[in-house]
């Protein structure tokens, strides 16, 4: 494996939950609760996992878009997690960020190019002589003609806006991209291109993903490790070969068991999962699954798994293992 890029220990973030006149503290919802994950230089890793079990929350952490809780954001040796709004600046040039909604995330009032050279105005780099050939270069490498920079974001399809974001985080040659449920938004026939483009531009540019999504046939695809996420905790991280060779924890076995399989003679056993997912404000005592857990025992309703290294670059966490 590559040089560790970012290191993520005992991550927590919670958020307040206020009530009353005097907007009173009265419980925490547990977004992202005690996770700890690595991502290597020039790899892609793919965070997977239900709606609100806290994948977004982690993204914009590591990227102190929200205050962490507690914990170490180690970045280039760094610990980011601690530092001021001024020495953070610094950093943020590194670490780029593409959304899932390609429509709220580009400011409909400012022309293309001013949304592209925003970061390059901010960290002062180039002038104003050749910042719009760079604009130009970078949208002709997304596959948007460099001509229509001047216009609006209202004029654009939604994988043309896309591709405008892309363009925008890759301006100031970022060591790590976080893609937030990046082609979820976007038309099936659109989302193959966008996938692609990813992969050409990792190649290209030596890129580092952290790529987040719930489709798990994408993280497949463009995957080099996988994590899965359960109401804040990481239950299983390993190789993709490895993870969809043998998935093992009883989630995760799950969620591989509704990836549809391109073979109409093939039939997958599918696994149900019962009921609904718990609150973030009031989780589970033990291992927070047990309450959907078809192989459920005494010890998980009382005492939380840890995460632990089952065969080599591959960790679970379950009283199974």
């Amino acid at each position: 494996m590559n040089n560790q890029l970012i290191s993520v220990r005992n991550l927590i973030k919670y958020f307040p939950i206020k009530k009353g006149v005097f907007r009173r503290t009265v419980g925490w919802i547990k977004a992202v609760d005690n996770i700890n994950f690595d991502i290597y230089n020039g790899e892609t890793l793919g965070l997977v996992g239900e709606s609100g079990c806290g994948k977004s929350t982690t993204a914009l952490t590591i990227l102190r878009l929200e205050e962490p809780t507690s914990g170490e954001i180690i970045f280039l040796g760094e610990n980011i997690a601690i530092v001021n709004k001024k020495q953070m600046r610094s950093y943020r040039k590194d670490l780029q960020i593409i959304f899932q909604d390609p429509y709220s995330s580009l400011d409909p009032r400012m022309k293309i190019k001013n949304i592209i050279a925003e970061g390059l105005v901010t960290h002062n780099l180039l002038d104003n002589r050749t910042r719009p050939k760079r604009v130009g270069e970078l949208l002709e490498r997304v596959g948007i003609p460099p001509d229509y920079m001047d216009r609006f974001p209202h004029e654009f399809s939604g994988g043309q806006r896309q591709r405008i974001g892309i363009a925008r985080a890759l301006a100031l040659n970022p060591k790590i991209i976080i893609c937030d449920e990046a082609v979820s938004a976007l038309d099936v026939s659109i989302r193959s291109q966008i996938i692609n483009l990813f992969k050409e531009l990792q190649k290209e540019f030596n890129l580092t993903y952290l790529f987040i999504a719930h489709d798990l046939s994408v993280i497949k695809y463009i995957s080099d490790r996988v994590a899965v996420m359960y109401l804040g905790k990481i239950v299983e991280i390993a190789p993709k070969n490895i993870f969809f060779d043998n998935t093992l924890h009883p989630y995760a076995q799950a969620l591989v068991s509704a990836v549809p399989v391109p073979n109409p003679n093939f039939k997958r056993k599918r696994i149900l999962l019962k009921g609904d997912v718990p609150s973030p404000a009031n989780p589970p005592t033990g291992c927070r699954f047990h309450p959907r857990c078809q192989k459920v025992m005494e010890v998980c309703f009382n005492v939380e798994p840890q995460l632990k290294e089952i065969e080599k670059g591959h960790f679970v966490s379950c009283h199974l293992y």
